[in-house]
């Protein structure tokens, strides 16, 4: 498989897209206005204690107060004088209270696990990960824990038999990335080496400074993207940045020492993406509609809950039967799904609606065919056995704002309704208002303005209604119309 990673900046804008076979199937947008504190640690002070909540708000420095529940503020390893320390701690740990834990004013550091998120600040952790290419590292823990991705028990066995002939401190625990599948031990040591500098960075940090303040910076988009995604099937990286181009070389010598890696810088005159013909494919990513290529469809709805997604034939009429041109949109349809998650990076709760299907042996491989193309998104995944409705729910873990949140703001048409009120339903709408309007008054000139949908109805449908609103109050009704007015806005002012 062919695999590049294009980076194009324009207007402090960093976007990275991610190509399988010239096929878009990862997408990345970062902006240096957009605060970006995903991974951050920071010393920060309770500002608030919320026994209902069993949480505490604390104080980082940062626009909004971050969230730290008490399962998550417990065992920190920077607490000296653990109160607990035998296997059963984390069992008893579960029945403390926030208000034992935690007190207003006091300094504690933690970890950013998810961006803000609407009115939602930051959730915190005081349960640390820092990640590296092959292995998490998880101060506080001293197992050593592999992805469940590894699904080969040769492999697994051969990676813990590595990890035993390793020399690693106490207190410090791992976790294996999927990455790390037939690395050797050189690769985990080298890994190992670079976190354990970084968390004797972060402790140094950690002295030095007053709460609240920032300790840690993760990686910027870039450096994430060689660090997470660069891999053996990888052909090139390009870029159309000299700035970034330099940066790239930069980490890799440092990062990445004696890796081969193809990067170029892109000087042609046509834009990158147009260059590789992704610009309508990311375009379609902002799309409701997604269209397969047998005529079929989904759609896909992002509410604040959850995302639902349903599964339509569309044109596709099959050449059998209704079960089999079902079963062959379903499962051309999972596979699109699943690779738009990834597209749009969308979390939380998603609900998917394939189309119903009468064979059992459709819905167990459509079921095991999903599961297959979820499993290459780098999100934590759950995915819930398909209901008798035949619907398929599903978690991925959200930790940022999704791709289309973070390039679209709420429609102030609509506010977010995606729907206006009708030319009709205006009409009616204002004739009632004039009528409230003119209940207690009589013999006057009122001007209204509305916009020229509902003048054409008012002066066509709904003449009789003003007239008769007219007589019965002996005033008189002047309508104009504005094509630049909001479709729901009436205007009513009184002449005399």
């Amino acid at each position: 498989m062919k695999r590049d990673i294009l980076i194009s900046v324009d207007a402090n804008e960093k976007q990275v897209a991610i190509l399988e076979d010239g096929r878009l199937e990862e997408f990345y947008i970062e902006r240096t206005s957009a605060e970006k504190i995903f991974g951050n640690i920071y010393k920060g002070k309770v500002k608030t204690v919320i026994p209902g909540m069993g949480a505490a708000f604390v104080d980082l420095g940062t626009k909004k107060d971050g969230f730290l529940y008490v399962l998550d503020a417990l065992r920190s390893p920077f607490d000296s004088e653990a109160e607990y320390e035998d296997s059963e701690a984390p069992k008893r740990d579960r029945f403390k209270q926030i208000e034992d834990v935690l007190k207003v004013g006091q300094e504690v550091v933690v970890q950013v696990v998810k961006e803000p998120l609407g009115n939602k600040g930051p959730r915190l952790t005081t349960h640390f990960s820092l990640p590296a290419r092959y292995l998490v590292m998880m101060p506080g823990e001293e197992k050593v824990r592999i992805s469940r991705r590894v699904d080969q028990r040769e492999e697994r066995e051969r990676i813990r038999g590595i990890f035993q002939n390793l020399d690693i401190p106490k207190g410090i625990g791992f976790i294996v990335r999927t990455m790390a599948e037939g690395k050797s031990e050189k690769e985990f040591t080298r890994d190992i080496r670079y976190l354990l500098r970084l968390w004797k960075r972060i402790h140094a940090n950690i002295s030095q400074q007053k709460a609240p303040s920032l300790i840690h910076s993760e990686l910027d988009l870039v450096e994430r993207i060689i660090r997470d995604h660069f891999n053996e099937d990888t052909d090139k990286m390009v870029t159309d940045n000299k700035e970034v181009y330099r940066k790239i070389q930069k980490f890799i010598t440092t990062y990445l020492p004696g890796q081969k890696i193809d990067v170029s810088f892109y000087e042609e005159r046509a834009p990158l993406f147009e260059k590789y013909n992704i610009e309508k494919e990311i375009e379609r990513t902002f799309q409701k509609n997604v269209y397969l290529k047998s005529g079929g469809y989904i759609v896909i709805e992002q509410t604040e809950g959850l995302v639902a997604i349903d599964v339509n034939t569309g044109k596709f009429t099959g050449n059998r039967n209704l079960e089999e041109t079902v079963y062959k949109t379903n499962m051309e349809a999972c596979l699109e799904v699943a690779r738009q998650l990834r597209l749009r990076d969308v979390g939380g709760i998603i609900v998917i609606d394939f189309i119903d299907m009468e064979r059992g042996e459709h819905r167990r491989n459509l079921f095991r065919a999903f599961k297959e193309a979820v499993k290459r998104d780098r999100a934590k995944t759950n995915i819930l056995q398909m209901s008798e409705l035949g619907l398929v729910e599903m978690t991925r873990q959200r930790v940022r704002k999704s791709l289309e949140s973070a390039v679209y703001n709420t429609c102030k048409y609509c506010e977010g309704k995606g729907m206006v009120k009708s030319a009709t339903t205006m009409a009616i709408q204002t004739i009632r208002e004039l009528r409230k309007s003119l209940g207690h008054t009589k013999g006057r000139i009122v001007n209204v303005m509305v916009n020229t949908e509902a003048y054409e109805r008012l002066l066509n449908q709904e003449k009789r209604a003003l007239k008769d609103l007219e007589r019965s109050t002996n005033s008189r009704i002047q309508i104009t119309g504005d094509a630049h007015l909001h479709q729901e806005d009436i205007q009513i002012t009184f002449v005399k």
